[in-house]
């Protein structure tokens, strides 16, 4: 098995790869937050793409999972599902609230500089180290 640093290198290369492609052949910020958020709003020509983007996600999570179980393995077997729960929708709620996530202001925003971008990303870096430190992991 290779080392996680490299495991993560890669995951970054692939990620930051997707992202501009995205911004490039479709002109838009690969926000993941703004893509799934704007699902129910179902305009037309701007909905279906959206909806395969997700399912995507979700099979890509499930074909990883099975082809590398030795990756999940840790998150499913120590997981507390009560607070998988909260913490998903302390997440959703700060990324409503931050008007994007870590795709959108720390990888695309970043990326092009984008002063929000950097400040957003800085901030919900900040909480989530200082969440850690509170919780004790």
């Amino acid at each position: 098995m290779e080392p996680s640093w490299i495991n993560a290198i890669w995951g970054g290369l692939i990620i930051g790869a997707s992202a501009g492609a995205f911004l490039l052949f479709e002109g838009r910020v690969l926000g993941v937050s703004g893509i799934t958020g704007r699902i129910s709003e179902f305009t037309k020509g701007d909905t279906a793409w959206r909806i395969i983007f997700v399912l995507g996600a979700i099979l890509g999570g499930f074909v990883a999972s099975n082809i590398w179980p030795e990756n999940f393995s840790n998150i499913i077997s120590e997981s507390n599902y009560l607070r998988l729960a909260v913490a998903g929708l302390l997440v959703g709620f700060g990324t409503k609230m931050g008007n994007g996530c870590t795709s959108g202001h720390g990888v695309c925003g970043i990326g092009r500089l984008s002063p929000r971008g950097i400040v957003a990303t800085l901030t919900f870096m900040a909480f989530g180290v200082l969440t850690v430190f509170i919780l004790g992991r």
